[in-house]
């Protein structure tokens, strides 16, 4: 007979565990971000610094004309993508906002956490651009910008995304889900 352990024994002992996790604990005796203490957190902040760009930045001067030379096949893989990240997007700012930012205490992994959320922002407002760019119709347009409501497979993943993010859950889990 073997010892197996269910995902909810798992969860709970890596919640335990998530103690000992140095990102999770408070230094007392630091109250600023200098000196670096983990260049590598510092680092990806750094990287998504230098990776900056704007909605303003996309040139969609010219995307209705090519949007008209696409097949109702790719019409409709394109308008259920945009539909999925315009609205996942809300999903992963409520995550990185309500649960990440709050969990960590390493002030370069809060910039880092702090600085995706803007990013996020922005391909959210990109996703929503483009479905207005790209959807004439309007009841089309209100079906896409609701897709978790309206489309089941966002739904179902918009199911399973919250499901990761309650506080059952052990940050390990959460941050590889």
């Amino acid at each position: 007979m073997t010892d197996s352990l269910s995902t909810d024994d798992l969860s709970s002992r890596m919640k335990a565990l998530q103690s000992e996790e140095f990102i999770l604990v408070e230094d007392p005796n630091r109250n600023g971000l200098y000196p670096i203490k983990y260049p590598d957190f510092w680092e990806w902040y750094k990287k998504a610094q230098a990776s900056f760009w704007t909605s303003e930045e996309i040139d969609l001067s010219s995307d209705l004309k090519d949007w008209g030379t696409l097949t109702e096949g790719e019409h409709h893989f394109i308008k259920n993508v945009l539909a999925f990240f315009a609205a996942s997007d809300g999903i992963v700012l409520e995550n990185l906002a309500l649960r990440f930012l709050k969990d960590v205490k390493l002030p370069e992994a809060k910039f880092f956490y702090c600085f995706q959320i803007t990013v996020e922002n922005i391909h959210s407002e990109t996703y929503s651009l483009l479905i207005e760019q790209y959807i004439r119709d309007e009841a089309e347009k209100d079906r896409l910008f609701r897709a978790i409501e309206t489309i089941d497979a966002v739904r179902d993943k918009a199911i399973w995304a919250a499901k990761w993010m309650n506080d059952e859950k052990s940050f390990a889990e959460r941050i590889v889900s």
